[in-house]
């Protein structure tokens, strides 16, 4: 009796626990902390519990804090940037409770998709693109890769050539296994802007495989961004190539111009400066060879290459 007593109060404290995780996908985590509560009474040793609870407890915050803005931009920043913070802060823990973690995810988003379809009307091209960005963004965490894509390409079509836009694009393209539309727009999303790529949504093994091989090279931070589409090309990862238009030729001379200049001021910002510079040699030689230029002008860049980072250049001619 005593046996089939502990069965009975066993599989209740199971299901309880599934009416926590269908809380968090539902996107209520004041009910589902109050059920967490009450469930501590029986599973007062249990990891993933309290996993749960401290999820909750800084979702429970954030909502809280919402409150204080009433801008809804600054209200849709604000909101990323939490989720962010708890994938930071869960970043060990997550791989062991991943279906927690996935109901909570589940939880946000939906939550998060309801205030930006709110924002859609901005009349502000770029505030629009970043809205219909962020809005990609939420149907990609909750695997709707068909309206994430088209939310990012509307965003792209609005304002064309953000690379924090062309980046999950080029997620949303990976993640549904068409690896080559990813490597062509996260090679041009790295050559428009690497420092304004957010890493921290980007989900896709093609990118994440770069990004730590990236960090193996004891990058962080903002050098990691630019450091990424070099070893993109090093690794053979970003290896489609393309023409660039005559004006594109021009303003990559002119960029590589501006940083030369710029490299031989001793105080320069080398960290972002060299890896940057890197990016923009690949460029141009590709340039050259696509275009069937005189090879003694690719030779003229390599020496460059050689000069800036030896073992960079000693990498890409191997």
């Amino acid at each position: 009796c005593i046996k089939l007593n502990l069965i009975i109060m066993e599989f209740q404290t199971e299901e309880k626990f599934k009416g926590v995780l269908n809380l968090l996908r539902e996107g209520n985590p004041f009910e589902a902390q109050k059920e967490i509560q009450n469930l501590f009474v029986s599973m007062i040793d249990s990891k993933e519990l309290s996993f749960a609870n401290r999820c909750c407890n800084f979702w429970v915050g954030s909502i809280k804090r919402l409150r204080d803005f009433e801008d809804p931009i600054e209200r849709s920043d604000i909101l990323l940037n939490d989720w962010k913070y708890l994938q930071t802060h869960t970043e060990e823990e997550k791989e062991i409770y991943k279906s927690i973690f996935f109901s909570v995810q589940q939880g946000f988003f939906s939550n998060a998709l309801e205030n930006f379809t709110k924002l859609l009307d901005q009349k502000d091209d770029y505030q629009k693109a970043e809205i219909y960005k962020k809005t990609g963004i939420c149907y990609k965490k909750l695997g709707d890769f068909q309206n994430a894509t088209n939310f990012l390409t509307e965003a792209n079509n609005i304002y064309p050539g953000l690379s924090s836009v062309l980046a999950e694009l080029a997620d949303c393209y990976s993640l549904c296994g068409d690896d080559k539309a990813g490597k062509v727009l996260f090679r041009e999303a790295f050559f428009a802007d690497p420092g304004n790529i957010d890493l921290d949504f980007l989900d896709s093994e093609l990118i994440k495989c770069l990004i730590e091989k990236t960090k193996s090279k004891g990058y962080s931070g903002k050098s990691l961004q630019y450091w990424i589409p070099v070893y993109g090309v090093l690794s053979g990862v970003l290896n489609i190539k393309r023409e660039l238009t005559s004006q594109e030729v021009a303003r990559l001379r002119k960029d590589i111009y501006a940083m030369e200049m710029e490299f031989k001021d001793p105080s320069c910002n080398s960290e972002i400066l060299i890896p940057h510079l890197l990016n923009c040699y690949f460029w141009l030689m590709d340039h050259y060879d696509l275009a069937r230029e005189n090879p003694a002008k690719i030779n003229e860049v390599l020496l460059k290459i050689k000069i800036l980072d030896s073992s960079v250049y000693e990498a890409y001619i191997k």
